[in-house]
Formats: structure tokens, sequence, C-alpha cells
């Protein structure tokens, strides 16, 4: 066994040792039921005046201690920060200044006393009690260096969170974004609704989804991939302007940019199109992203982005002649479109249509020069099954994707409201998984029968809240914004390995 993990055993030892003898002397921290907090570190630094020499009950944990003789400073981290601590014995008595020389950094206490500044003008509460609310069995990671090894602050997210303040910050910026969102939704009339995480159709998103078995009813079911035809069938009963903030899963990659399960929302707004979804998302994204950062422009992994100025616009098939340098408008046939991806070494499978061939392009050719907000438009009737076709270009429709740093923020439509349509339609895609194409959807006869009731003219848009955090927080990994990422196990890990 190396020395070091030698040094941690004995140390981990030597903390049991020293609950112990805290138990048989009647001093279990264990014991205590509640603690009575009046305020927390951010708020008497910010208001000093206010507080200086009254006293206050903090609570938090023990990150450093420097005890000298008598006398000790000590450092609590709480909710929001760190706050020092003032301990002598003579203000708190000799045998719980014996007690406090025994308290290991990790451990949980509170500190009752009054408020004050150091002569080093450092704000600080001179303790006349300290109490041992909860002892730490474990050792936090060596101070200078914290917890480096990615893999396992993803893993251990709550050391992670003791010992790392930036990763505090980007959680708590996350929480401000949801609410910032809700707050433009909110007041733009939107209802805030909830539907239903299992389904017994996986609707509403190209993905492969997520099954599990319903025991009583001895039914298979799917983990929601999408929150859009439930929503969709609100408008259809009238509700207008509805959004949802949820979870979603997807039995698909992990990446950078991928997670099994992740938040989307997902808004729909009866008698308005997809020119109108254009406008409510560039707003909300301005709006939430100077509330939660006090401007409209942040950078991202060293590139500055403007979320200020007015988003480009540009088609599909704009995109693809203005960076391949192709015009599908002159491109005729599926053969003649087979024949272009060749001649510009584009794989594509046999199944594959002339709007397929155009998608692939976009991804291979433009997807990752789009950095600054775009919204990419018009997209080839073979990719939308959900979405109103162009009057004028029957073969495109009329959809957007918002486009951020080379990725995809945003998707929207003008709603296929058309149930004869929208039929023919999910008959195509269950064809295409009778060929093997697990992401097609299925028909979701249900969601037939409510349009076959009547659904307006509806625009609809979801938005990967994960991606919109790492964008407003300089996050490099979805798994940076997400508190407990999908992991594998470590001794399934390790087996591979």
């Amino acid at each position: 066994m190396a020395d070091s993990q030698k040094d941690i055993n004995e140390l981990l030892k030597v903390k049991r040792e020293k609950l112990a003898a805290f138990q048989e002397t009647g001093k279990d921290p264990f014991k205590i039921v509640k603690y009575d907090v009046t305020n927390h570190s951010k708020e008497i630094r910010n208001n000093f005046d206010k507080f200086e020499g009254t006293e206050v009950s903090v609570a938090g944990r023990l990150i450093s201690k420097r005890v000298m003789g008598k006398a000790s400073f000590c450092d609590v981290l709480d909710r929001d920060g760190k706050i020092q601590s003032y301990v002598s014995k003579n203000d708190i008595g000799e045998e719980n200044y014996a007690d406090f020389k025994k308290f290991d950094i990790g451990d949980i206490v509170g500190i009752k006393g009054v408020v004050f500044k150091t002569q080093k003008e450092e704000i600080s509460i001179k303790a006349h009690e300290v109490t041992l609310l909860s002892k730490s069995l474990q050792t936090l990671p060596e101070k200078f260096h914290g917890l480096k090894d990615q893999d396992l602050r993803y893993r251990q997210r709550y050391v992670d969170l003791i010992v790392n303040p930036d990763v505090r910050d980007t959680f708590f910026k996350r929480s401000a974004i949801i609410k910032s969102v809700r707050k433009f939704l909110d007041g733009r009339g939107y209802l805030e609704v909830e539907t239903p995480t299992l389904q017994t159709i996986a609707g509403g998103a190209a993905a492969r989804p997520f099954i599990t078995h319903h025991n009583t009813l001895d039914l298979d079911m799917y983990m929601r991939i999408s929150l859009e035809l439930p929503l969709k069938r609100l408008i259809v009963g009238g509700l207008e302007r509805v959004y949802e903030i949820g979870r979603v899963f997807r039995n698909e990659g992990i990446s950078v940019r991928h997670n099994p399960e992740f938040t989307l929302i997902e808004l729909y707004e009866a008698f308005t199109d997809y020119k109108g979804m254009m406008d409510l998302i560039e707003d909300m994204i301005r709006a939430v992203c100077k509330e939660v950062t006090g401007g409209t422009k942040v950078v991202y992994q060293g590139t500055e982005i403007d979320f200020g100025k007015p988003f480009e616009r540009i088609t599909m098939l704009e995109a693809v002649k203005k960076y391949a340098g192709v015009d599908f408008d002159q491109i005729n046939t599926i053969d003649e479109a087979r024949q272009t991806a060749k001649e510009h070494n584009i794989e594509f499978e046999e199944r594959h249509q002339k709007g397929d061939i155009l998608n692939l392009f976009f991804e291979k050719f433009v997807e990752e020069k789009l950095i600054q907000p775009t919204f990419l438009m018009d997209h080839p009737v073979e990719i939308s099954p959900l979405t109103k076709r162009k009057p004028d270009k029957p073969d495109y429709t009329e959809r957007f994707e918002l486009f951020v740093i080379g990725r995809e923020l945003a998707n929207a439509y003008s709603e296929l409201n058309d149930p004869i349509d929208q039929r023919k339609r999910f008959e195509h895609q269950e064809m295409l998984r009778e060929q093997g194409d697990d992401e097609a959807n299925m028909i979701d006869e249900d969601f037939m029968l409510a349009l076959e009731y009547g659904m307006p003219p509806t625009g609809g848009l979801g938005m990967g809240i994960d991606r919109l955090v790492m964008l407003l927080t300089d996050a490099p990994s979805i798994r940076d914004v997400l508190f407990f990422p999908t992991m594998k196990p470590i001794a399934a890990k390790q087996q591979i390995e």
C-alpha cells in the first residue's frame, strides 16, 4: 500500500476515534436535530454596517482552522460563501475550546457570536458558542490543489461543490436562467403545465427512446423523448399559450453536448407561426442573458457572442449554396442529389431522399460555421414530419433551428395542423421504422384524433435548457451544468478498462 494511502487511512481512523470520544461524553453531533441559523455569510459581509456589534448564528462546513494557543481563527463555508470566526478559550470556555481544537476540516459546525472586524479589516464573527453539528468521516481534497480529476468531480458532485466555488456559481446561474425564462414567458401570458413522463408512444422527435414496463397494466412504456404532442393536445383544448420545462430521455450517445437525460423547454402559441417563434426566442434569450449576466454579450470558450444584435436569418438552401457551393434549387431528381453527394464525399443511405441529402450537406459544410446567433430556416419536408409546408415551396417547411457557436440551441415550426397530411407523414415515418430507422416517429392515434377536432394555426418551439446554461456560464461540457450527469458505474468502468 502506498504511503499516501496509509496516511489517508490513518486520518480516517482518527476521525472515527474522535467521533467515538464525543459520543462517549454525551456530545454526539448526530443526535442534534436542528440549529437556528439567523443569517448567511454573504448577507453579513455585504451589510457590515448593519450587523456590526450584533449577534448572529451561522452554520456551515469548517474549511480552515488556525489554532494559536488560547485563541483560533476558522473559516466556515455556508450556502453563499465563507466567513471567518474568531474563537477563544475566554469566550467559549475551556472545555468547549478543547472540543473545538479536536474539530476536523470538513466538519459541519454552528457558530453564534458578534460581528466585528479584525485588525486586518476582515469581517468576522467573535464566537461565544461553537457547536459540532455533524462529523465528517472523510477527508476533503488538499487545499491548494482541489478536486482536479474531472471524472471524479462529476461522480462526487457533493465534494466538487464544497471545494470549487466556480461550480457553485454555475449552478446558481442555472437556477437564475430557468427562473428568468419562466418570468419572461409568464409575462407573455403563457401557462406553465406538466405532462406525463411515461408515455405509450415515443413521439415528437427523431430519437431512440428508453423502454420500461408497467407491471399492473402489463404494458411496455417509453420515457418521453419530447414534450411536443401532449402540449399540442392542450392547444387543441383551447389553452392557446402553454409551456413546459421538463426532463426528457433519449437512448443515444454521450458527449460534451449530449446526456441521455436533459432539460428541455417546449412552448406553443396559437394563432402565430415560426416567424413569431423567431421573434419570441430572440427576445427571450436577449432578456435572460441581460438579467443573468448584466449584458447581452458573453464570451464562450474564447469567442464573443453578441445576443444584442438582430439574429441572422438564412434558409438551408441559401446556407448550403453559400458554404458548399451547391444550389439544390437546380437539383431536380433523387439521382442528381445522390450523384452530387458522391462528388462531395458525403455518405448517404438508400432510404435518403433529396431533402435528406440537402441536410447532410448542411451538417458537413455549414453547421460549424454558424457562430453568431443564426436562424437556419425552411428545412426539407423529409426531415420535418410535424411541420407545415411552405405554401409557395411545398417540398420545404416553415421550420427553423437556432444555431450558436456551431451548435443547435432551439428548434421551431409552424405546426402541422392538417390531420390528413399529418397521417401521411406519420405513415412515411412508420415505413422508415420498418426499414430499420429506430429514431423515426410512431403513429400516435390519440394525437391524430385530437387534430381531427381541430388545432388552430400554431407556432411551437423547443430549446435545450442545458445548452443555454452552457453558453451563459462558459461551460465546455454539458456535464458541467448538470448536477449529476449520467456516468458508467465505477465497477463496470474498471472492468472495461
